[in-house]
């Protein structure tokens, strides 16, 4: 496949990194969990809830804001995407019914019903990352051909507005540490420069410090200019 030299803004990258970081995360540690533990249990599958929400939300936005700006310039061209979150509708409540028979399980039937959990998020984690796929290298594209790149980045902008506070820092968590270096920089001197600063300094504190490693937040945080310890 050749490789583009110069590419244009992408739409998808950032929060599809942070998906199949937070996704693979996941699926390793149901496929390695001790269903007995009920605790530990406990724990695993309400952070499964919490990132098949925000999945689950992605979409939504998807649907609400780069779906119909595709239609409005290449008539059918997001057909195919409102098919496969169709899809991935189907695959959320199947999980959800797994997860709810797995909390109420006895003893006994806990192991059983986690694997079957294990292999559900699986197949639904395999068909989401050829999902991510496509969009990437088949919808980017296209939206890069109808679209400059400003209106691209009005197009995010406007699904970054719908966010409230608190699903802004869970995207926030999840893309930070999938980004390269060089875009997590980009992504945050563009909010220093154009958000507020109270929500600026929550995406700093509730997101990059927490979920960087020292050096990545030093870096960071050097590169930004700005005055805060490590």
């Amino acid at each position: 496949m050749p490789i583009d030299t110069a590419p244009r803004y992408d739409i998808y990258g950032g929060i599809h990194k942070g998906l199949r970081l937070a996704l693979a995360h996941l699926l390793l540690r149901i496929g390695s969990a001790d269903f007995a533990d009920l605790r530990a249990t406990a724990e695993l599958l309400a952070d499964l809830r919490a990132q098949l929400a925000l999945s689950r939300a992605h979409l939504a936005h998807e649907e609400a804001h780069i779906h119909p700006a595709l239609e409005s310039r290449a008539p059918g061209a997001g057909q195919r995407l409102e098919h496969q979150h169709r899809h991935h509708e189907v695959r959320f409540e199947e999980l959800a019914d797994l997860i709810a028979r797995l909390e109420v399980a006895q003893p006994g039937a806990r192991p059983a019903i986690g694997h079957a959990l294990y292999l559900a998020f699986s197949l639904f984690v395999a068909e989401d990352f050829a999902h991510m796929h496509e969009e990437e290298t088949v919808t980017g594209p296209l939206l890069q051909a109808h679209f400059t790149d400003a209106d691209l980045q009005a197009i995010e902008f406007g699904i970054i507005s719908s966010l409230t506070p608190e699903e802004n820092i869970a995207y926030m968590r999840l893309m930070l540490p999938a980004m390269t270096p060089a875009e997590r920089l980009a992504l945050l001197a563009g909010m220093k420069a154009g958000a507020p600063a109270e929500a600026f300094s929550a995406v700093i504190e509730l997101a990059a410090r927490p979920m960087l490693a020292a050096h990545d937040f030093a870096a960071l945080v050097r590169g930004l200019g700005l005055g805060l310890a490590a």
